[in-house]
C-alpha cells in the first residue's frame, strides 16, 4: 500500500502567533516511486508574499536535513538541498529565536526569496526533528534508484 500525505508537513518553520506571520514551510505532496523520493512543495509566505516552489526530496536529503537540524541546534549557519536539481535553501539563525531562510529556485525561475523568522518558537529544533521523523515513518527508504 503507497503511502498518503495529505499534506503533511516535512518543514515548519513559523513565527510565533500573534508576530509577523511569515513561514517557511515543506509539505509533503505525494511519494514519488518505491524508492523513497517525495514530491514535495515549498510554500514561503512573508506580508504578501505567497510564493510556491516544487521539489523532489530524496532519502539522501532526509539524511542531510537531520545533519542540518544538528547544525541548527547549535545555532550555526547551514544550507540543504544545494544540488542544483531543486530550490536550494539558506539557513541563518542568530541565536535569539530569530532566524533568515532564503530560497533559491536555480532550476526553474530563478527567483530567491528572503524570508525572516523573528519569533521562532521554543523548541522549534525538536518540532522539526518530529516532522522528520513521521515522514521517515511514512515513507521507509527505498532501495537504490535515481532522483527523477
Amino acid at each position: 500500500m503507497e503511502p498518503t500525505y495529505d499534506g503533511a508537513d516535512l518543514i515548519h518553520l513559523a513565527d510565533r502567533p500573534g508576530t509577523s506571520g511569515h513561514s517557511v514551510v515543506i509539505r509533503i505532496r505525494d511519494s514519488l516511486s518505491g524508492d523513497g523520493y517525495l514530491e514535495c512543495e515549498i510554500a514561503v509566505t512573508a506580508e504578501s508574499l505567497n510564493a510556491t516552489f516544487r521539489a523532489v526530496v530524496t532519502p539522501e536529503d532526509l539524511e542531510e536535513w537531520e545533519t542540518v537540524l544538528e547544525t541548527l541546534a547549535s545555532r550555526r549557519h547551514a544550507g540543504w538541498l544545494g544540488g542544483g536539481r531543486v530550490p536550494s535553501m539558506r539557513f541563518r539563525p542568530d541565536g535569539h529565536d530569530r532566524m533568515a531562510v532564503t530560497v533559491h529556485d536555480a532550476p526553474a525561475s530563478g527567483v530567491t526569496v528572503t524570508v525572516p523568522l523573528f519569533a521562532l518558537p521554543s523548541g522549534w529544533v525538536d518540532a522539526q526533528r518530529a516532522l522528520l521523523a513521521r515522514a521517515r515513518e511514512t515513507n521507509p527508504r527505498g532501495t537504490g534508484g535515481t532522483a527523477p
